[in-house]
């Protein structure tokens, strides 16, 4: 009775190890969300996500899941659709239901038989670590500019 749902839990938990961080986040079916997420942990997608995600794990896509934006990460699997850009520092991998409209930079790629990727792909350079997009300094932060030094 209760064997099929803890087998199927003990597999998903197994597609996070790799991370070593042991949080998931998660977005469930019949979720929608808008905007920017930032994680430092590994995200599942199995809702729509409409926006930029930037994360230091790892990040699934399920099948019924839905990203319209770019996604940055270290390793990223795909089952369902992302319309955007995605940069991932190790590896991506694109399962046999995937639907990939965008581009791709990524260190290795692996694309299943069946998979749908349509756009540019850049991959095998080593790509720096994953940095959070910094604020841009206002003025006063940002000091005198070179020509103000220059005129001192």
């Amino acid at each position: 009775m209760f064997g099929k749902e803890q087998h199927k839990e003990d597999k998903m938990a197994k597609n996070f190890e790799t991370q070593g961080s042991g949080r998931i986040n998660s977005i469930m079916e019949g979720t929608t969300l808008q905007g920017e997420i930032r994680t430092d942990s590994n995200m599942r997608i199995d809702g729509k996500v409409k926006g930029t995600i930037n994360a230091k794990g790892k990040i699934i896509i399920g099948q019924t899941g839905f990203v319209e934006g770019d996604v940055i990460c270290q390793t990223s699997e795909i089952e369902g659709t992302l319309e955007g850009k995605i940069t991932c520092s190790e590896i991506l991998s694109l399962k046999a239901t995937a639907k990939l409209n965008g581009d791709i930079l990524t260190k290795k790629l692996s694309i299943e038989p069946g998979a749908a990727f349509s756009g540019n792909c850049s991959m095998g350079a080593v790509i720096k670590d994953i940095k959070q997009p910094e604020s841009t300094p206002t003025k006063e932060q940002a000091g005198p500019r070179s020509d103000e030094r220059a005129a001192r």
